[in-house]
């Protein structure tokens, strides 16, 4: 029995430094490894901290503002249309000692917004022996000053008026738009964060129970040397070891991939891009308080006039209508009058007789009358810009519902969230009780190692899987506001 008992000690020596030696082959020794720096020296990166980048550095974003941009200066262009023009030509003509013309014809034209009406201010010149005498002038030439009015189609909106309205109300989409763009851009953002909060998270319980691991197994081998364990502990402490060694490089490889996927939102001032420190820590989530009903009925209340697809929507019916008024006007008869003042004054110095002066005598007149017969291009164009409200109608209606539903469904997520995150917290506190417990038993030789590692699994699971739900909480929270059309505010 002696020798018996000899031999199985010696196996048990045998097996333990066997252990040890793949331990440090595999560069794995008792003293805990650190894979990031202590909280003490290390950068906690907060969500404040990266709204901050983004929203003054980030490409995206500037390049969003363009959207507005673009807008104005379609406005810009539109307001060309009522740019005063002037115009002038001259022509003359001289063979064998023969004056035959000479024509000086100048005009400005001022577009006014009233009435589509047209301010004509001009200067003609036509001398010579072979001018058509209706068009013939003295020496000095006639000046002129006149209207042309659209007195039918045209009269209470025209093409350039019409162009002008829908570009402006253009920008209100522009900006709607971009405003859209930006909450997308900031709710991305927020998610890429809390699964970077997720992957850490994970890492650092994955090690922290590797290193759980790591001194039972430096315990147990200490114990079997002495003589008061069995060598197969060890052996089974050891592949405790092994399968968290694996878990950790799995999730160290997640919460790299997170990082840099966080990173690519980041941006220095010059527009070069950052990269997210290895040492940099996600902010903690001390508490999870359910948004109140007051702040969902505000949700509510603000999404319903101010979402910007909503906006969007409106704006585009701003625009139909007014392209509905422009089409209706389309459908009356063309009528142009025009009438101008003529004279032979040329500046307001001289002395010219009165019937050759600016009076009601003096004067030039123009009808200008145009109608289709059918107008059925006219009202082809109109019941298409009909049809075209009716669709914008329905999908407004539709779109209002999807969005009260979605904030309400969001929120119950968020419900659903708080409620299995305090029973998550209860299960934990159990769960580190039944080990605490099991580790007393297996002191006295009350249990097994197979018992403590199996509930010491358990929790660490458990802990993983109320950080994902943290993180899905709060992503959640940022999809709430984002299906409000809005931003979350981040303090």
């Amino acid at each position: 029995m002696g020798r018996l008992s000899m031999n199985i000690k010696l196996k048990h020596l045998c097996l333990f430094f066997l252990l040890t030696f793949l331990f440090k082959k595999n560069g794995f020794a008792y003293d805990k490894r650190k894979e990031i720096s202590g909280i003490d020296t290390a950068k906690v990166f907060t969500l404040e901290d990266l709204q901050l980048m983004v929203f003054r550095f980030h490409p995206i974003i500037k390049q969003t503002a363009l959207l507005s941009e673009s807008a104005q200066a379609n406005v810009l262009q539109s307001l060309g249309y009522f740019d005063p023009a002037l115009k002038s030509t001259f022509g003359q003509k001289l063979f064998g000692n023969t004056d035959y013309y000479n024509k000086w014809s100048s005009e400005l034209k001022i577009p006014l917004w009233l009435a589509g009406a047209d301010l004509k201010i001009g200067y003609d010149r036509n001398v010579g022996n072979y001018v058509n005498p209706e068009s013939r002038t003295n020496s000095q030439g006639l000046s002129a000053i006149g209207l042309s009015i659209p007195i039918g189609q045209g009269l209470i909106i025209d093409a350039r008026r019409s162009t002008l309205r829908q570009s402006k109300i253009m920008v209100q989409y522009a900006q709607a738009d971009q405003l859209k763009q930006i909450n997308s851009i900031w709710y991305n953002m927020v998610k890429d964060y809390w699964n970077w909060y997720y992957a850490y998270k994970q890492f650092e319980l994955i090690k922290e129970g590797l290193d759980l691991a790591q001194r039972r197994f430096k315990a147990l081998s200490t114990q079997t040397l002495l003589g008061d364990k069995p060598a197969i502990d060890s052996v089974e402490a050891y592949i405790t070891v092994q399968e968290r060694m694996i878990q950790r490089e799995k999730t160290a490889i997640e919460l790299q991939n997170a990082r840099l996927v966080l990173s690519n939102h980041l941006w220095n001032e010059t527009g070069n891009p950052l990269e997210l420190p290895e040492e940099a820590l996600p902010q903690n989530i001390n508490a999870v308080k359910l948004p109140g009903k007051l702040l969902i009925d505000s949700l509510l209340t603000q999404s319903s006039s101010q979402h910007p697809e909503l906006i969007k929507l409106k704006s585009k019916s701003a625009q139909l209508e007014i392209e509905k008024s422009y089409r209706q006007e389309m459908l009356k008869p063309k009528l142009n009058l025009s009438g101008t003042l003529i004279s032979n004054r040329i500046n307001f110095t001289n002395n010219i007789p009165g019937y050759y002066d600016f009076n009601w005598g003096n004067y030039k007149l123009g009808v200008e009358f145009a109608f289709p017969l059918f107008l059925r291009s006219e009202r082809g164009k109109l019941r298409e810009v009909k049809i075209k409200q009716q669709e914008l109608n329905y999908e407004l209606q539709q779109s209002g519902r999807e969005i009260r539903n979605n904030i309400l469904s969001s929120y119950n997520d968020l419900s659903a969230y708080s409620s299995q995150l305090s029973l998550q917290q209860k299960s934990i506190q159990n769960q580190q009780f039944l080990v605490n417990g099991e580790n007393q038993k297996f002191a006295l030789g009350e249990s097994t190692l197979f018992l403590i590692n199996s509930r010491e699994t358990k929790l660490i699971d458990m802990k993983i899987k109320q950080e994902s739900m943290a993180a899905g909480y709060q992503k959640t929270l940022a999809e709430l506001f984002y299906k409000a059309g809005t931003k979350q505010q981040i303090n």
